[in-house]
């Protein structure tokens, strides 16, 4: 969506879980506020909001979400939110802490890339699990190569099976990043009690940080934080990093602005720049609850 006073059809329809169809018998009866002033039908932002409100169930209203991004770090999108001045805090500690303070209205959005236990499908069977009855939206944001960053004076190093005795960098535990190493290391045979580890890494930057200083061999990371510090990559996956967002949150202006800025010819050239992102179908309803 960009960032504009009304919305399209298609643009409500998606956003409500409603057929086109539907949006149209809504406007006929006058249920929802709408214009014909261009000869179609638009729907002002600011109404429908407010037709939101009056519509919400329960005895007690509930204090507004405060404009936080949660979840997994990701390097693109922290620059994005910075760059675009959108107004969102951070406060990145992990895909699954996301989920659990999104649930408890802790922010409006949060970054997750969960990998089913069967490897099949990111995010979305974790967040049909866990946010239903949410009010929330899962949307596209990039596909991210991850793989095995190594240290400048590390070799000898190919695949997750060559870590054996080796000292790595570990994330916190049930984030995105530690449920997939656990995943890469039992496909490849890797036993987790072989390895050796450094205090916790908390982001993305942290973990490759660590490195560059010479205090492991590897750690899971992001090829475009690799490339940052000028150290061997390892591509070993290409994963899905999405975003769970407030329905209602989406229209408010912070999202909004950063939504339209990640569609952005600046936004597409520093992914480019940056390395290791496809941001094809940016914005995309991937769930909805």
């Amino acid at each position: 969506m960009a960032e504009h006073e009304f919305l399209t059809v298609p643009e409500l329809a998606e956003l409500l879980r409603l057929k086109d169809r539907k949006i149209y018998d809504l406007a006929a009866t006058g249920e929802v506020p709408c214009t014909r002033a261009t000869g179609k039908l638009l729907f002002p932002v600011a109404g429908i909001r407010a037709w939101l409100d009056t519509h919400s169930s329960g005895a007690v209203s509930k204090p507004p979400r405060p404009a936080v991004m949660l979840g997994s770090h990701d390097p693109l999108l922290d620059w994005a939110i910075r760059e675009s001045r959108c107004g969102l805090a951070t406060y990145f500690d992990g895909s699954s802490d996301g989920i659990a303070r999104f649930r408890r209205r802790e922010g409006v959005a949060a970054g997750l890339h969960l990998l089913d236990p069967e490897g099949r499908e990111w995010n979305t069977p974790r967040v049909a699990r866990d946010c239903a009855g949410q009010n929330a939206v899962l949307v596209r944001f990039a596909t991210r190569a991850r793989g095995l960053v190594l240290g400048r004076d590390a070799t000898g190093i190919t695949g997750m099976g060559d870590l054996a005795g080796r000292r790595i960098v570990p994330r916190q535990p049930e984030s995105g990043s530690d449920v997939l190493f656990a995943q890469l290391a039992r496909d490849a045979g890797l036993s987790l009690d072989s390895l050796e580890h450094t205090d916790i890494a908390r982001t993305e930057t942290e973990a490759v940080q660590a490195l560059a200083r010479g205090e492991a061999c590897a750690t899971l990371g992001l090829e475009s934080v690799a490339r940052d510090f000028g150290l061997p990559f390892v591509p070993l996956i290409e994963e899905r990093y999405d975003l769970i967002v407030n329905r209602r949150a989406w229209f408010d202006t912070p999202l909004q602005r950063l939504m339209v800025f990640c569609q952005s010819e600046a936004m597409q050239a520093r992914a480019d720049r940056m390395g290791g992102y496809d941001l094809t179908g940016l914005g995309t309803v991937r769930w909805n609850a």
